[in-house]
């Protein structure tokens, strides 16, 4: 027996530019009893399918015009939409209107259009949907007596509902949010291309409509008693935590994911097999070599007292040796790698509450906003995706840096920007030996990282220095010394830049100027 909530598929409307699943759908529907009505192409791609469709110049009595830009514009289809069953039922016999209990709609493809290198202004207006956007917002609002549905993947549900006797409330309520989302993804879209035509040389556009769709409800925020979720770029390319794939452990908080995201930005900074260990969005070890297990060694004794409960990062797939090596020393919050061996999987779960994330290396199309939220708005800046400045880093001491220094510093320079400002970070032998993190002043950074390496009995001779900004004083230069490092790298830029440089020819130190800061907040 029918439930009192659900409508059976008597009429659909079906005109998609994603005909991706429309010709299943539609015999489907068709073997229903549905009556299908359809539009320029994808009329006939159903006739092609050996369907049979009723165009909607035949529901209208009024062809299409305009080269297809007028032809849903008519109130036989926004009436049949838009009834609302009984109560509607008298001007609707009065003027032949008869109800469509579900619309299938996806729009011109505006986006494609644009991405095209060949795209013009022309081109791009001529795939802004205007009858399709109509529609959509008519059944959606609608949703109480139609069904509108813009997604291929929700195809088997409909026909599903469809052979129980027709769609329910729920669905529809669900279908009518995915409806709304669409077009508002939509419309965003064309705001963005026609402020880019507007104003091309404008960073961001005047109006920011972000498209995004919640992933998943998570554990807490940064605190238990506050609550949270994780959402991605509608379209945008896999390649981060927010795509990640978690193969075991409990389920994921706020923090989990926010270092994951950082650690997983720093790893893929570095082209040799890598390891970065966080703790509260900081580095606290980081380490490239041969093979995985000993950058996960270096990169763990650079400070293990952190490493306890931190979020380790793999730029290559996690073998059992390296998998074992976590299990037998440390207790880590989260291991995210691009993929797994089988007895490295088999080694993690020992300990079952470690988060295990699989996800894609980060690709070039991902977004490239960065986004802050303040009281009663949002900050917004593109990404630091910089490493060095336009011009080429430069020797500014007496005495430039050896081979072993300069790649030595390289690395360090590399790591500091991954580290909250004031940072500093000593490395030596591609693996750092000492990080100082987010201090408000750059001297007791030196001073933090120091007191690491001491710790840890890591010695600082011979070792080098990287400073995410300039040194405001030569304190930070003479600290340095004292524990024996031997070359900095850091932006210059200071008003004091004589009276630094000065310090570490004193000292016989080498320094570099990148001729770019790397603040991070």
């Amino acid at each position: 027996m029918t439930s009192p909530d659900r409508i059976p598929v008597r009429r659909a409307l079906l005109s998609v530019s994603d005909k991706t699943g429309i010709a299943d759908l539609a015999r489907d529907l068709a073997r229903l009893g549905a009556q299908l009505i359809s539009t320029g192409g994808t009329a006939a791609a159903l006739r092609a399918a050996g369907l049979e469709v009723r165009e909607v110049g035949d529901l209208t009595g009024f062809p299409e015009i305009m080269g297809g830009r007028v032809k849903t514009l008519h109130p036989k289809v926004h009436g049949a939409l838009l009834g609302r069953g009984d109560a509607d039922a008298d001007v609707a016999a009065a003027h032949g209107i008869e109800p469509i209990d579900l619309l299938v709609v996806n729009l011109y493809p505006f986006h494609s259009t644009i991405q095209r290198p060949d795209c013009t202004l022309e081109a791009a207006v001529e795939n802004i949907d205007v009858g399709g956007p109509a529609m959509l917002r008519a059944a959606a609002k609608n949703h109480a007596h139609c069904c509108a549905v813009t997604d291929p993947a929700d195809y088997p549900r409909v026909l599903e509902a469809a052979q129980a006797g027709g769609t329910d409330a729920r669905l529809r309520l669900d279908l009518a949010c995915k409806a709304f989302a669409h077009t508002s993804e939509y419309d965003s879209a064309i705001v963005g291309y026609l402020e880019r035509r507007r104003d091309p040389d404008a960073p961001f556009c005047r109006y920011l409509r972000l498209p995004l769709e919640r992933r998943a409800a998570l554990r807490y925020g940064e605190n238990p008693h506050q609550r949270a979720a994780v959402y991605r770029y509608a379209g945008a390319p896999a390649g981060g935590p927010a795509d990640a794939v978690q193969h075991q452990g409990v389920e994921l908080s706020y923090n989990n994911l926010a270092d994951a995201d950082a650690a997983w930005e720093c790893v893929h900074a570095l082209s040799e097999p890598a390891c970065v260990i966080v703790k509260h969005a900081n580095p606290c070890g980081v380490a490239v070599a041969a093979e995985l297990a000993c950058a996960y060694d270096a990169a763990y004794r650079t400070d293990p007292t952190s490493a306890f409960g931190g979020v380790l990062a793999f730029n290559r797939a996690l073998d059992g040796d390296t998998a074992r090596a976590i299990v037998e020393r440390q207790f880590a919050e989260v291991v995210i790698a691009p993929g797994y061996a089988e007895d490295a999987l088999a080694a993690l779960q020992d300990k079952p509450r470690i988060r295990v994330l699989g996800c894609e290396a980060p690709q070039d199309g991902a977004s490239s906003a960065r986004l802050h939220s303040i009281a009663g708005g949002l900050l917004v800046q593109s990404a630091d995706r910089q490493l060095l400045g336009d011009a080429p880093v430069r020797t500014v001491t007496e005495r430039a840096p050896a081979a072993n220094e300069e790649q030595a510093l390289r690395f360090a320079w590399t790591v500091a920007k991954y580290v909250k400002s004031n940072a500093i970070v000593y490395a030596r032998d591609q693996r750092t030996v000492g990080i100082g993190a987010g201090q408000t002043s750059r001297i007791h950074s030196a001073r933090i990282a120091a007191i690491k390496a001491e710790e840890e009995k890591l010695p600082l001779a011979g070792a080098v220095m990287a400073s995410d900004a300039f040194f405001p004083f030569r304190d930070g230069i003479d600290a340095a010394h004292a524990a024996g490092v031997t070359a900095v790298i850091q932006p210059g830029g200071s008003r004091r830049d004589d009276e630094i440089v000065a310090a570490a020819n004193e000292h016989g130190m080498a320094m570099l100027f990148t001729g770019i800061r790397h603040f991070r907040h």
